[in-house]
């Protein structure tokens, strides 16, 4: 899942949460790596990352890339589904997809619309669709893929977005009073309420959060109310991501993958 894959977003929340229990990590592996971003793995565990503004694909000495220079830095790489991988270029309002092969398959210029947006967060969404947010009306859609149409979900927000995540079927954000909301795919906007505040997160998935608070990293099941200190955990540590229950932090050009299982 996703995100701007910059999820480092800083509040100015008191601290304060249930007592959590502490969990040491198990190390599995760590993987020297080259990049500027650490993406991820997408579900059959092939490793994506950025390096010199090009999109890297590695696994078993499978190698593949793709890179549109001419559409500037690489904002957003979402790869929730790994046979239509989106790229978005903010500063050229552009999303691209690709195919397993990271073939390029679609290339959209949300300049270029029958109604123009200026996109700001991207992620896609079920039913071939996208979800946007554009910034000069403060609106999410959903952009259909097979005839470039917009359908708004949700009314207009009020207040800026300061962290957002996305998967098929919602866009959850945080905004800049400290209020989370999700909205699913047919427009029902719902607040949440969540007792802890961060510095730092990770939305893994509908069931689990991790986020990061006074050079701390908790696990939080969003099911069960139950939080994990993780232990050994790099307090530097520039990005991580989360699948089948392992935790992999990009830290100092390397990769360590940890076992983890949240109750």
């Amino acid at each position: 899942m996703k995100t701007k894959f910059t999820l480092f977003l800083l509040f100015t929340f008191t601290f304060g949460f249930c007592q959590e229990k502490a969990e040491p990590l198990e190390l599995i592996n760590k993987n020297a790596i080259i990049a500027d971003t650490f993406i991820g793995y997408d579900k059959f565990d092939f490793l994506y990352f950025t390096k010199n503004n090009t999109l890297h694909k590695l696994k078993n000495g499978v190698s593949l890339e793709y890179k549109n220079i001419g559409l500037g830095q690489i904002t957003i790489v979402d790869l929730l589904n790994p046979l239509k991988v989106v790229v978005f270029y903010e500063r050229f309002n552009t999303a691209v997809t690709l195919d397993n092969q990271l073939n390029e398959t679609l290339k959209i210029n949300f300049s270029e619309l029958k109604t123009p947006l200026i996109v700001s967060k991207i992620g896609i969404a079920s039913q071939n669709q996208f979800w946007v947010f554009d910034e000069n009306q403060q609106q999410l859609y959903l952009y259909e893929m097979s005839n470039g149409t917009l359908k708004p979900v949700g009314t207009p927000l009020s207040q800026a977005i300061i962290f957002y995540a996305t998967d098929f079927n919602y866009f959850e954000w945080v905004d800049e009073a400290h209020h989370w909301y999700k909205c699913t795919i047919f427009g029902t906007v719902t607040q949440l309420d969540y007792p802890f505040e961060f510095d730092s997160i990770l939305f893994v998935n509908s069931e689990m959060i991790i986020y990061k608070k006074n050079e701390k990293t908790i696990a939080f099941n969003r099911n069960t109310n139950n939080y994990i200190l993780l232990e050994n955990t790099n307090k530097s540590f520039e990005s991580l991501s989360y699948k089948n229950q392992i935790l992999s932090i990009f830290t100092n050009q390397e990769i360590s993958n940890f076992k983890i299982t949240i109750p």
